[in-house]
């Protein structure tokens, strides 16, 4: 990789970032419709994970082209940590601060997109000692590399994660479980779900990177980690379709589109940590092809947000779904940067 691509694949994160920061800076101060108050703040939180995966493929690249010190091996987590504690924090507060429903739906999803980002943190992190994975793949032994992570430190990056994805899964259900109360909790909750998704598909690509770190990843995790994240892309996707079909309201189908796009981040995810696994003491020959994966789910995202701001001509309830998607494009996209820089890093050519 040369030093004008490792620019290019460093700025596109942070494009992407601003694009969310603008646009959903401009979604919530172009008017008073109360949609605005829940996509404008959804659809900024997004560039919080933007932030963090800036902060993955700069750890990534810097070791590729030998330009990483000490100072960026500290900096570039804490960038990304602090991008998830600020996002809690401003969903926490959105959703305490009013009785109003559409901050409530809001501050409850912006939270758990701080949730993915605190998982993506922790991949920026196990991301810290990227250049020992091309060496530790050329062994054929599982000798730990001196300058590998501890078995304590694997866990507690493993740890981080498990723990985020838990917290999402049992607040979607608890959300879920109080439907009754009010409309919102049953939006929020099956959001929730597609965002709980997103955080245990980053579980095995945090447990991907830290094992090959370690260089005790093993064969039989080549299958189970992409199963993992393919299997948590198919929950959401297809939990999606099911609740716009099996209702007519425009709630369904403002749920359902939205868990479809979040379905769409996991398959983006899981070109990573196919990746990953398939270059893994293996030659593959399509390695070159996986970052497609990304780019095809973006284009999907966008299809659709262009579908539901159709839909949002006749119902305003499509508002939301339209913009949100347009956001989680973005992070397809994004994701397409860490692909392709990943790919760069374990190629043997």
């Amino acid at each position: 990789m040369n030093y004008g691509i490792s620019v290019l694949f460093r700025a596109i994160p942070l494009a992407m970032a601003l694009l969310c920061f603008g646009y959903g800076t401009f979604i919530y101060v172009l008017g008073d419709d109360p949609n605005r108050l829940v996509a404008g703040p959804v659809v900024f939180s997004l560039g919080m994970i933007c932030i963090a995966l800036f902060a993955t493929a700069a750890t990534i690249i810097r070791q590729i082209i030998h330009t990483y010190g000490r100072n960026s091996q500290y900096a570039l987590p804490v960038i990304a940590y602090l991008a998830a504690v600020i996002t809690i924090i401003g969903g926490i507060v959105l959703f305490t601060s009013s009785d109003d429903s559409h901050s409530f739906v809001a501050g409850h999803v912006v939270t758990g997109v701080g949730l993915i980002t605190i998982c993506v943190a922790t991949a920026a992190t196990s991301s810290t000692r990227f250049s020992l994975i091309p060496t530790n793949a050329k062994d054929t032994g599982h000798n730990i590399p001196q300058k590998a992570f501890t078995a304590g430190q694997e866990r507690i990056l493993k740890g981080i994660a498990i723990m985020a994805s838990g917290v999402a899964w049992i607040w979607a259900f608890f959300l879920l479980g109080q439907s009754e109360i009010h409309p919102a909790y049953f939006v929020v909750g099956h959001v929730m779900v597609g965002l709980a998704c997103i955080c245990t598909s980053l579980i095995a690509l945090v447990a991907t990177i830290a094992r090959q770190v370690r260089n005790v990843y093993s064969a039989t995790e080549r299958n189970r980690w992409p199963k993992l994240v393919l299997l948590m892309g198919t929950i959401s996707f297809v939990w999606g379709v099911f609740v716009i079909f099996a209702d007519s309201s425009t709630t369904n189908g403002v749920i359902g589109y939205i868990m479809i796009g979040l379905g769409l981040v996991c398959y983006s995810i899981s070109s990573k940590v196919i990746l990953l696994a398939k270059v893994w003491r293996h030659e593959f020959a399509l390695s070159s092809r996986i970052p497609i994966i990304p780019v095809l789910t973006a284009l999907s995202c966008l299809f659709l947000a262009a579908f539901t701001f159709e839909l949002g001509t006749i119902h305003e309830d499509y508002f939301i779904p339209a913009r949100v998607l347009t956001g989680l494009g973005a992070i397809c996209f994004t994701l397409f940067s860490i692909v392709s820089i990943l790919e760069s890093g374990t190629s043997s050519k």
